[in-house]
């Protein structure tokens, strides 16, 4: 594809320790943490009626140019929230030298659902921007850089506390064909993972179909922790099982189950919320965030380097051949490359394991990425495993 404007930026901790402003938080060796004089915050919990009483502690980013005119942008981070702990994420819009936008609430985020029900916030709009779960959509403001603010909290009898590892954003404009359903252009072996297939485990969310029904409605919901889960275990970083032993009855397979509940958005009603996602994955040590990917040629860069990618992709059924289903949007594993450039995939949404791995023509499929989603791509990887250079204009 061409023509398209993408950017993202992530602040790392400690590292970036004296870029923005902190209130009530201080850097240490596990990242942004509460200091000793941290402010105080009361908060009640919607989804239980709880009112409880937090320290309290902002990070505020500067402001981040972007070069362009952005209509979205999505949030991603890491973080450690212990019991009794979580954070807040905020985002809002800059034009040249003054806000554009208020400020509008990407969520409320714990590892676990024991202190707060982990959510979006529904019901933010106004004439210049609105929230759709984990984006922040732009309408009638213009956006040509952002600045996020993340809070820290944690509850005054808990025994430990939060710690803000990264927090990152990628913005970007709308991709060709956006309306018009344009087949994209696809640039084949570009990146140089053709004929490369990587071992990641094969997992079918259709498994759970008839199980467990929470968080989301069950199997038939769970294509994007199903995926996560792959990854992981591609990593060999997957949740202990006595981290997962709490599935009564287990199942066919309790650790996807137990992502499901971990990435469950309590507003949204579901367990596909992107930053929730790639939050997930980060307590389980390896590095994870949000970006938008401008073609499969760039997807291939990552492959390449051992680095799979889950992917979110709409189509209707035949529009992909060997996808033969209807989505509005859905969750796979980009796993490699056939030798002509095709994508090989694992697609959780089968009847099982044996039938998650499908390939599938080329141009349909980055069309079906790029206008279904706008080329989201969760990326997961252990640090010692480099990313790819990122292009002029970086998106990774």
């Amino acid at each position: 594809m061409t023509g398209r404007d993408i950017a993202y930026r992530r602040f790392r901790f400690p590292a970036d320790r004296d870029v923005g402003l902190a209130d009530g938080l201080t850097a240490g060796p596990d990242g942004l943490a509460l200091d000793g004089a941290p402010g105080r915050l009361t908060h009640t919990d919607p989804h239980s009626g709880t009112t409880a009483e937090y320290a309290a502690g902002s990070w505020t980013s500067p402001v981040t140019p972007l070069g362009f005119a952005a209509v979205e942008l999505v949030p991603s981070w890491t973080a450690h929230t212990p019991a009794g702990c979580w954070l807040r994420v905020e985002l809002r819009g800059w034009a040249g030298d003054a806000a554009s936008t208020g400020w509008y609430e990407l969520g409320n985020w714990a590892a676990d659902d024991s202190t707060v029900h982990r959510a979006s916030v529904p019901g933010q709009a106004d004439d210049r921007a609105r929230v759709a779960a984990d984006t922040l959509r732009v309408t009638g403001a213009t956006v040509t850089g952002w600045q996020v603010r993340v809070t820290l909290l944690r509850r005054l009898d808990a025994a430990d506390g939060p710690a803000l590892r990264t927090i990152g954003v990628v913005a970007s404009t709308d991709p060709p064909g956006v309306g018009q359903r344009a087949v994209a252009r696809t640039d084949a072996g570009a990146g140089g993972a053709r004929g490369r297939v990587l071992d990641v485990p094969r997992y079918a969310q259709r498994l759970h179909a008839t199980g467990e029904t929470r968080w989301g409605g069950g199997g038939d919901s769970w294509c994007s922790p199903t995926c996560v889960s792959m990854v992981l275990d591609f990593w060999g970083a997957g949740p202990a099982p006595d981290r997962y032993a709490w599935v009564t009855p287990p199942g066919p397979r309790p650790r996807v189950v137990h992502a499901a509940r971990h990435c469950f958005d309590h507003a949204y009603a579901g367990a596909g919320n992107w930053p929730f996602n790639t939050a997930y994955a980060a307590t389980h040590g390896v590095d994870a965030f949000v970006t938008r990917l401008r073609s499969l040629a760039e997807a291939e860069l990552f492959v390449a380097a051992g680095i799979p990618l889950i992917v979110s992709a709409a189509f209707t059924a035949g529009q992909v051949p060997g996808l033969d289903y209807d989505t509005r949007g859905h969750l796979i594993v980009l796993v490699g490359f056939t030798a002509d450039g095709d994508p090989v995939l694992n697609d959780p949404y089968a009847p099982d394991d044996e039938r998650v791995r499908r390939t599938v023509p080329r141009a349909p499929f980055e069309h079906a990425w790029q206008v279904g989603s706008g080329g989201i791509a969760y990326v997961l990887r252990p640090e010692s495993t480099p990313l790819p250079p990122p292009p002029a204009q970086a998106n990774w």
